[in-house]
């Protein structure tokens, strides 16, 4: 069967398919009109995959990425889209995060949602500002316990994170030990109260938090340790967690922010770095990816069907894949520019 690699980007998303996961093809580029933050697609139904657009809500294309529809045309629901999440359990339940900080959840595969308003109950929330103009404050990721899809963790960019028990009816805030600028989230899958999260270093470069860019949390995040000290680097995004064995993460780090890399003359020093105890220890993956130099791994995906390969994209465009459970990497021959999310299923 085919690998399918979808591919949010500043210009819509890009569909790659490979018969023998080396040579690769694009198949269809869609909705080129809106930056796609996150694609959402689960490995028992690869056809079937939503993006969230900033802008104009959440679509869905039933047809591996060829025609798409937005599900909800006419009725209320997200606009600014900056995260998608499914829950596993429940294929037509979907959880999009906004700009400005909303959260959105859908029972109907996206056709009707419900605003989650109780976030606003609590008084942090507005308080929260963004330090780039042209971005408001807004939900970066959502993650749902494995477990007990009614909880759920979502990232406030530069505003922590929220936690809620009973499905979004009512939240609390996690901001003990932590750096604000919480850009990803992942649990682990057997023991839910283990928890890892990527950070923007935002506190770290103020000297307010003990930590980089990388946390881990044993109680469900009440109380957080910083992992991967060992590298100088504070920023990160990516965190991909192997899924078969959820002791294998991959992220990537760097120096800076995307605006000071964009501005010119600081490069991002970026990494990849891999840990095979569960985030204890990180090690910095071999190959091609020992050094980015100017550059950063912003997007890194498992193939869901054969993990021992992985994708990831690099901010000069360029698209790589290791065979070997990442100890060595290739490029894929393909360019594809501003990409900031990607998922691999088989089809």
């Amino acid at each position: 069967m085919a690998a399918i690699l979808y591919v949010a980007t500043d210009e819509g998303v890009v569909v790659l398919k490979s018969e023998d996961r080396r040579s690769w093809k694009v198949e269809t580029q869609a909705l080129e009109d809106w930056s796609v933050n996150e694609v959402a697609v689960l490995p028992s139904a690869p056809n079937r995959v939503f993006a969230g657009t900033r802008g104009d809500g959440v679509w869905l294309s039933e047809d591996l990425g060829v025609t798409w529809k937005k599900p909800s045309y006419g009725r209320p629901g997200p606009g600014k889209v900056r995260c998608v999440t499914l829950d596993p359990s429940d294929p037509n339940t979907i959880y999009a995060g906004g700009e400005p900080i909303e959260v959105f959840v859908s029972r109907d595969g996206a056709k009707n949602w419900t605003n989650l308003s109780s976030v606003w109950a609590i008084p942090w929330v507005g308080s929260i500002t963004y330090p780039v103009a042209e971005v408001e404050p807004h939900v970066r990721d959502i993650a749902l316990d494995p477990k007990d899809s009614r909880t759920v963790y979502a990232a406030l960019q530069v505003g922590y994170m929220l936690k809620s028990q009973d499905g979004g009816q009512s939240w609390k805030l996690l901001n003990k030990d932590l750096d604000a600028d919480v850009h990803t989230i992942v649990v682990h899958p057997q023991d839910t109260k283990r928890i890892l999260i990527a950070t923007g270093g935002h506190d770290c470069r103020s000297g307010k938090v003990r930590g980089k860019a990388l946390y881990m949390s044993h109680d469900g995040g009440e109380s957080w340790d910083p992992t991967a000290l060992d590298f100088s680097q504070e920023y990160s995004v990516p965190l991909a967690m192997h899924p078969r064995n959820p002791d294998i993460l991959y992220s990537a780090l760097a120096h800076g922010t995307p605006g000071r890399w964009r501005r010119g003359g600081v490069g991002a020093d970026g990494i990849m770095v891999r840990t095979k105890d569960g985030g204890k220890s990180w090690q910095k993956v071999n190959g091609r990816f020992t050094e980015l130099n100017n550059y950063f791994a912003g997007a890194i995906a498992f193939d869901q069907a054969s993990p021992d390969y992985i994708y990831s994209a690099v901010t000069n465009g360029e698209l790589y894949m290791s065979a070997d459970g990442g100890d060595s990497w290739a490029e894929m021959g393909t360019k594809i520019r501003r990409v900031s999310d990607m998922k691999c299923v088989q089809a």
